[in-house]
């Protein structure tokens, strides 16, 4: 696995990102006090999200030699009063909801894309964003 190396300058809200040899750029929409120069932290996170459930799912219809001819994957991420959310645990102020829309092409059976339903659930990104997190901080 690469470092990300994220640096911020001066001012401004834009951040270059640096992932092995790839450069990208994160920034806030101006409605927030950015200048809209690069996709959001929180698009850069549905995009984690997306791509692994989709390369996930190529990956197990390969190996299952199914018919699999695309995937296109739809997320959108929500901030909603947890009272509104009848399965959530959390009962009290907001929770971080993302829906997610899969898309399948290809001559699949109706028992091969509810696999692929479940299947997209074990992508390794998706695991990470339902499991227990740690995060340590080290200042340098």
């Amino acid at each position: 696995m690469n470092d990300v190396v994220v640096r911020g300058g001066p001012s401004g809200l834009a951040q270059k990102i640096e992932v092995g040899t790839h450069q990208l750029i994160s920034d806030e929409p101006t409605d927030v006090g950015g200048a809209d120069t690069g996709a959001s932290p929180y698009d850069f996170l549905l995009a984690a999200l997306g791509s692994c459930t989709s390369m996930t799912l190529r990956m197990y219809a390969d190996r299952k030699g199914w018919p699999l001819e695309g995937v296109s994957v739809r997320l959108r991420h929500e901030k909603i009063h947890a009272r509104d959310c009848e399965d959530c645990e959390t009962r009290v102020g907001r929770i971080d909801q993302i829906e997610r829309s899969i898309e399948l092409e290809g001559p699949l059976s109706d028992e091969q894309r509810q696999r692929l339903l479940e299947i997209a659930n074990k992508c390794p990104v998706h695991r990470t964003l339902t499991s227990e997190v740690r995060i340590r901080n080290v200042l340098v």
